[in-house]
């Protein structure tokens, strides 16, 4: 078994935070889509499922490690916002949260002189940076325009994959 079992419950339970963001930004999506902003939808429906994505690489090298996959429960995101600026504002916030989480299991991969995990969770604090990035750029356009400009960002929005 290349993984301790203290790592593997740890890695775990960051299984259970990249599911729990991806249902909250599915709810994040749908705040959009009822608000008719279709291309912050789609931004928010691409970012829940990178999470599921991500979570199925946790699994992947749990397995991978002969640990156990043990998803935790997963706690019903939050489904209503005041504006687009608190929309955003909670995915970068949570977007520095699991950066530090992701820190946390780096940390514990070295103090066990886990190499393999620490080479794999490498993958994961360089995504961070882009994680943070984008969406410290999103809310500060977001902050700019106000709620009332929120249909011009729909183009701002619809080019940032250009």
């Amino acid at each position: 078994m290349l993984i301790s079992k203290e790592l593997n419950k740890s890695i775990n339970i960051q299984v259970g935070h990249e599911l729990e963001a991806s249902h909250q930004y599915m709810n994040i999506a749908a705040y959009f889509d009822e608000r008719h902003l279709q291309q912050f939808a789609g931004l928010f429906r691409k970012q829940a499922l990178e999470e599921r994505e991500h979570a199925e690489k946790f699994i992947k090298f749990i397995l991978d490690a002969g640990g156990t996959v043990k998803i935790p429960e997963i706690p019903a995101p939050k489904a209503e916002f005041e504006s687009a600026e608190e929309a955003v504002n909670l995915s970068l916030n949570w977007e520095k949260d699991v950066t530090k989480k992701i820190y946390a299991l780096v940390e514990q991969a070295e103090s066990e002189k886990n190499f393999i995990a620490r080479e794999f969770l490498g993958w994961f604090v360089t995504e961070q940076l882009e994680e943070v990035s984008s969406m410290e750029q999103l809310l500060g356009v977001v902050k700019m325009s106000g709620e009332k400009n929120l249909l011009m960002l729909e183009a701002y929005v619809a080019h940032l994959d250009d």
